[in-house]
């Protein structure tokens, strides 16, 4: 494995991070550089001189698109992952079949871990009450109830899974519409800032992966 984590001090240093996913990771509505991702992995490399970073989500994934993503990340052989999608599977349908989701995620979960077994993984939940720019009140419901089936169907296959799953339906930032793009949908800047600093938060207590204070800093502020 090219660019392999390295062990300081009790705190694992990450050699190579691959994330996948749909617009939330791809970034939709910000410049490159700007993303969570990205700001992850500003913090990661500031550590080690030969860290790697790969961005494999794309705008509009459903979970079955996200699924042809696994392999170039096995391929990459990363010690880190962060995977986040199901969103579209609701949007994108009138009657959303989460079972089949589910069947998705807990295959996707089985291959990367099957495949990578010492790389740390993280998945993330999505929030539910969206205020989506020109929905109507029936849209709004149905997404609503959609992303909240799907939520639990995320907690329950990741739970089995060993997976470690950041929950943000419950967190005081996915009510703030600061947080969110004009589309009421993806997250802006300061949205992707936020979700940065929770993502390091969990790698830092979950993977014990080193964030340097000055990088955290910068995220944090």
């Amino acid at each position: 494995m090219s660019g392999d984590s390295v062990t300081t001090g009790g705190r694992r240093r990450i050699g190579r991070y691959v994330a996948l996913g749909d617009s939330f990771t791809a970034g939709n509505g910000v410049d490159p550089g700007s993303r969570w991702a990205d700001l992850v992995s500003d913090a990661l490399g500031a550590l080690n001189p030969d860290f790697e970073y790969f961005n494999l989500a794309r705008d509009g994934a459903t979970s079955s698109e996200v699924g042809e993503q696994i392999p170039r990340a096995i391929e990459l052989e990363p010690d880190l992952i962060t995977l986040v999608c199901g969103a579209n599977d609701v949007i994108l349908e009138l009657k959303p079949d989460v079972p089949a989701f589910a069947a998705r995620l807990e295959s996707i979960l089985d291959r990367l871990t099957g495949a990578l077994p010492e790389a740390a993984i993280l998945t993330a939940n999505y929030p539910e009450g969206w205020d989506l720019t020109g929905a109507g009140p029936r849209t709004r419901a149905r997404i609503r109830r959609g992303m909240t089936e799907l939520n639990e169907a995320i907690r329950t296959v990741t739970a089995a899974s060993g997976v470690p799953c950041l929950d943000v339906v419950s967190h005081p930032g996915t009510g703030d519409a600061r947080n969110y793009e004009i589309d009421g949908l993806h997250p802006s800047l300061r949205g992707h800032l936020h979700t940065a600093d929770e993502i390091c938060e969990v790698l830092a207590r979950d993977f014990s992966i080193e964030i340097p204070s000055e990088r955290r800093e910068r995220i944090w502020s």
